[in-house]
C-alpha cells in the first residue's frame, strides 16, 4: 500500500505514476479526505485537552461542560473513523508505482524483450499439442473431470503423474541445495487479512475461491499462489536486519477462478482452476530489492537451463505488471504447438508495498524503524513446465523423451510411452 504521507508531499508525481499503471484513482478526492481527516484529529485532540484540564480541576460546576465535550469528541471520532475508512479503501485499491526503468504502456504490447536463450526445436513431423500427446498416451484426461469437478481441471495418470511430481521435486532440490532457499510446507487456506496483505483483496476478490465456514468469523480462501502464505509469515513482525535476507520456497497447489479469462486457453492445461507451482519468496532490506530481483530471476532461469528448454526474458510494462509489483521479469518458454513463447515464471519486486499492508517492519542500519521489502517469483509453474517438456521433447511416434536431470526422479526412465 502506498503511504498517504508521501503522496501528500508530491501528489503530481503519484498522479502521473498511477496513470501509467492503467488505473484511474481520484487523487483530488483522496487528498480532500486526508485534509478533512487531519483537521478532525486536530479538533479531537484540542477538545480532549480541554476536557483533561476540566477533569483536573475537579469542579462540579464544570460537569455539564465536560459531558458536552465528551459528546463532541464522540461525534468527531465517528466522523473521523468514517473518513479514514474511505481513505483506506482508496489506498488499498491503488496499485504499486512502477520503477523508472519499467517501460510505460497500457498492456503486454509495451513489454520489452531482454534476451532469448536456447534453440527452438525443429521437427521433421507435425508437432502435437500436450493435450493431443496426453490423450494418445492415455495419461491425460480432461473429460472425466467434467463429471467430478467441471471444466478447467485435469487428471494425470501413470508416467505423466510421476513427471509432474518429479518436476516439483527437482525444482525444490535445486532451489534449496543450489540457491539456499528454505523449504516450507504451508497451509493452503488463508484468512482475509493474509489476502489483503499481499494485495489479492479487496480489488481481485472475484478471482478467489472463498471457503464457506459457518462458525468462522474471519473469511477464508484457498491460496491463489504460495506467495500469499509465505509472504505473510512475516506479517506484523519486527525483524532484525541481521536475519535478512529471508528466502523461502514452497511447492503447493494453487486455486484461481480465472474470472477475467473466460474464452481464453480453454483447451489443455495452460489455464486451470487448480494447478501446481513452486514459489520463491524473499524478505530483504529495501536497498537490496533490485539485486534480489536479479538473483531470483536467475534462480528461475536456471531451472529452464537445466531442463534445456528454450525461453526468453521479458521486462513487463507498467500496464502489464501485477498489482503489488514495482518491477517484473517474466520468463516465457517455447510451446511448439502454438509456435510462440508462453509465460512460465513471473519474478517481481514489490518494494515496501506489501510490507505496509502487512505491517512488517525492521530496524535499518541507521537504527530507524522502517518497512521491509518483499519479492516473489515462480520457480517455476509446474503444469506449464510439464507442457513445455512434453511438447519440446516429443518424438515422431508420440513418445516423450525425459530430460536428463529429471531421470533420477523418474526411476531412471529415459522415455514416456
Amino acid at each position: 500500500m502506498l503511504d498517504i504521507k508521501i503522496i501528500r508531499k508530491n501528489p503530481d508525481f503519484f498522479k502521473k505514476k498511477i496513470s501509467e499503471r492503467n488505473t484511474d484513482i481520484d487523487f483530488n478526492k483522496l487528498l480532500d479526505l486526508d485534509k478533512s481527516n487531519r483537521e478532525l484529529i486536530q479538533n479531537k485532540e484540542k477538545l480532549e485537552q480541554e476536557k483533561k484540564i476540566i477533569s483536573q480541576k475537579k469542579d462540579k460546576a464544570q460537569f455539564s461542560k465536560s459531558k458536552e465535550l465528551s459528546l463532541k469528541i464522540e461525534k468527531i471520532s465517528q466522523e473521523q473513523i468514517s473518513i479514514k475508512k474511505k481513505i483506506d479503501l482508496i489506498l488499498s485499491s491503488t496499485p504499486n508505482i512502477a520503477l523508472d526503468d519499467v517501460p510505460v504502456g497500457k498492456d503486454e504490447s509495451s513489454n520489452k524483450e531482454i534476451n532469448k536463450i536456447g534453440e527452438i526445436p525443429k521437427f521433421n513431423f507435425k508437432a502435437l499439442s500436450h493435450s493431443e500427446l496426453g490423450k494418445k498416451l492415455s495419461m491425460m484426461d480432461f473429460e472425466i473431470t467434467n463429471k467430478t469437478s467441471g471444466s478447467r481441471f485435469v487428471v494425470l495418470k501413470n508416467e505423466l503423474a510421476l513427471l509432474e511430481r518429479a518436476i516439483s521435486n527437482f525444482m525444490l532440490d535445486t532451489h534449496t541445495k543450489d540457491f539456499g532457499y528454505a523449504e516450507v510446507s504451508p497451509p493452503l487456506i488463508v484468512n482475509d487479512d493474509a489476502m489483503f496483505g499481499t494485495g489479492q483483496l479487496p480489488k481481485f476478490e472475484n478471482d478467489q475461491f472463498e471457503i464457506k465456514l459457518e462458525e468462522e468469523k474471519n473469511r477464508k480462501f484457498l491460496i491463489p499462489t504460495a506467495e500469499v502464505i509465505l509472504t505473510n509469515l512475516v506479517r506484523e513482525s519486527f525483524l532484525n536486519i541481521k536475519d535478512l535476507p529471508i528466502r523461502m520456497v514452497a511447492s503447493t497447489a494453487c486455486f484461481r477462478k480465472e474470472a477475467g479469462s473466460y474464452g481464453k486457453d480453454t483447451k489443455g492445461m495452460i489455464r486451470q482452476h487448480q494447478f501446481y507451482k513452486v514459489e520463491l519468496v524473499s524478505i530483504v532490506d529495501p536497498k537490496d530489492s533490485l539485486k534480489e530481483l536479479d538473483r531470483m530471476t536467475n534462480c528461475a532461469q536456471e531451472i529452464l537451463k537445466k531442463l534445456n528448454l528454450p525461453y526468453r526474458i521479458i521486462l513487463l510494462s507498467s500496464g502489464d505488471m501485477g498489482f503489488s509489483a514495482e518491477k517484473t521479469f517474466d520468463l516465457e518458454v517455447w510451446i511448439p504447438s502454438e509456435n510462440k513463447y508462453r509465460e512460465i515464471s513471473s519474478c517481481s519486486s514489490c518494494g515496501q508495498f506489501q510490507a505496509r499492508r502487512m505491517k512488517a517492519k525492521y530496524k535499518n542500519e541507521k537504527k530507524e524503524t522502517d518497512f521491509i521489502a518483499t519479492l516473489n517469483g515462480s520457480g517455476l509453474a509446474v503444469g506449464r513446465t510439464l507442457i513445455a517438456i512434453m511438447e519440446n521433447y516429443q518424438q515422431k511416434d508420440g513418445t516423450i523423451m525425459i530430460p536428463e536431470v529429471l531421470r533420477p526422479y523418474m526411476n531412471n526412465k529415459k522415455q514416456i510411452g
